[in-house]
């Protein structure tokens, strides 16, 4: 049998070689830059040859790196498939592993869930709540080799639908308007009055370069919106428990909140939403390379969406 290199220096060496740089592919592995560097350094000296050039602040391809990439690339999705057929006949068969932005997976995804065990009374299904599923720019490119490396079977990702071999199909639109507890509302008078009010702002979108946020809301409606009292919160749920509390106006979804909306616990108050270019996209492997149990949770969360939408 071939004598064969660490299986995780040759995979962060194929993540650097494809990125052309150590630094994006500590961010895609999650780890530091210096790991990159210490595996991709222990495989030249097991082969013998350099793999990189290293410059003064980033590193190109050697001839022999060049040749090996594209074998090697192809040999990593080929494992990953070969490891899915193997699980797919063990115990876990009908054990589907799912990962959302985690306001959508808390306030979409879990009330909704039921129904999903009732088509599927058998299944198991391992929800994540994770940031990561939120793309920074429009230039983010995610695919099948990401959602295997994580561990997910199916992904619902919060931006632009630039989503390599995974069959992205486009789940919910986000349209944000300003909604607060009723005791607030009721202290509001028009628009304008909005800017002399503690305004609420869920981190998750300036996570992304093109920015969503009260700034752009107000823009829209023809204001300058000047300085404004803005409290930041590092996700959407934490944003949702400080409007609940009454402490300010949240720029939100009313797909998200349409329970708290439904109970009169939150309002709208301006019935004007800011459409963002984004949108949460369902990705999975595809037909043909997912196993039947994420097949079926992929269209139970198309068809819920539906239901939502009539």
């Amino acid at each position: 049998m071939l004598r064969l290199p660490p299986l995780i220096a040759l995979s962060y060496f194929e993540v650097a070689a494809r990125t052309r740089s150590f630094a994006l592919a500590a961010k895609e592995l999650n780890v530091t830059p210096a790991a990159i560097s210490h595996q991709i350094k222990a495989l030249e000296e097991y082969l013998g040859v350099d793999l990189f050039v290293r410059h003064h602040r980033k590193v190109s391809l050697t001839p022999a790196a060049r040749a090996a990439l594209p074998e090697l690339h192809e040999g990593f999705q080929a494992l990953g498939r070969a490891v899915d057929k193997i699980r797919s006949h063990g115990e876990e068969r009908l054990v589907v592993t799912v990962c959302a932005e985690p306001l959508f997976a808390t306030k979409w995804i879990v009330p909704r869930l039921h129904r999903f065990y009732a088509r599927c009374p058998d299944a198991e299904v391992r929800l994540q709540a994770s940031l990561h599923t939120v793309d920074r720019t429009r230039d983010r490119v995610f695919g099948e080799a990401d959602l295997k490396r994580a561990g997910i079977d199916v992904s619902v990702r919060l931006g632009f639908g630039n989503y390599v071999d995974l069959e992205p199909q486009r789940l919910m639109s986000l349209d944000l308007v300003p909604i607060c507890a009723p005791q607030l509302a009721d202290t509001v008078d028009g628009v304008d009055a909005l800017r002399g009010m503690p305004l609420l702002c869920d981190s998750t979108l300036t996570r992304v370069d093109e920015s969503y946020g009260w700034q752009e809301w107000f823009k829209q409606q023809g204001f300058d919106a000047g300085t404004l009292r803005e409290m930041r919160f590092g996700n959407g749920l934490l944003a949702l428990e400080a409007a609940l509390a009454g402490q300010g106006v949240l720029l939100g979804s009313r797909d998200l909140h349409q329970a708290e909306l439904d109970a009169g616990k939150l309002s709208v108050l301006a019935d004007r939403p800011l459409n963002c270019d984004q949108a949460y996209y369902v990705v999975s492997a595809g037909e043909g390379l997912e196993r039947p149990i994420a097949s079926q949770f992929r269209e139970w969360l198309l068809d819920e969406a539906n239901v939502s939408a009539q």
